[in-house]
């Protein structure tokens, strides 16, 4: 065999290395060398995973908060339709609520025993048309101002126009000039009061 046919093979036995030769430990040393050099990268990569997650856990909880109090905002603005629907038709309806009162207030009582029988029923017709507006405003949540001589004054159910002496206790509700009502928890209109400043020295 010539010298040229051998050379491809010694080039071949030449590429092979030894496990314990000193090639193959440089080649084992920067395999060993990228590996540790990979792995600040993966740990690097595995931190912003966490940091996207956690900010993606923190994006859901807000928005399904915001979403809570989107629910529970609707909820209570139909809540306050229902109730105060009927606000500004209950305002224009309390004036037909005065008249009655002003009518069956006009006449003193000593006068209605000496009514005709006609009288009477008339009398009798004002004060049940006024116990049903009362009654049809209360179930749609419209209800009277306490504002009975001798209850307390509130700034915020009751209007003080007036103060005045009277047997009632100092800073309580001593006369009544106009009913006041609500609606809910909302003052529909404030009761007309004179206020007791005592009784007169």
């Amino acid at each position: 065999m010539t010298e040229d046919q051998k050379r491809p093979e010694e080039a071949v036995e030449t590429e092979t290395l030894d496990a314990g030769s000193p090639e193959s430990e440089v080649l084992e040393e920067a395999a060993m060398a990228d590996a540790e050099g990979a792995e600040p990268d993966a740990e690097t990569r595995i931190a912003e995973l966490e940091g996207e997650v956690a900010l993606a856990k923190d994006q859901l909880l807000r928005t399904l908060a915001e979403a809570d109090n989107v629910r529970k905002r609707a909820a209570r603005e139909v809540a306050d339709a229902r109730v105060y629907a009927v606000e500004k038709f209950a305002k224009d309806v309390l004036s037909v609520s005065d008249n009655l009162a002003r009518a069956l207030a006009a006449l003193p009582d000593e006068e209605r025993e000496v009514l005709t029988e006609a009288g009477q029923n008339l009398l009798g017709g004002i004060e049940m048309t006024q116990k049903e507006l009362h009654a049809v405003l209360s179930r749609h949540g419209v209800t009277a101002v306490d504002a009975a001589p001798g209850a307390t004054f509130d700034p915020n159910h009751h209007q003080a126009v007036s103060q005045i002496p009277s047997d009632q206790p100092a800073g309580a509700i001593a006369e009544t000039f106009q009913s006041g009502w609500k609606i809910g928890d909302r003052v529909l209109r404030a009761a007309m009061v004179a206020v007791s400043a005592g009784k007169a020295s």
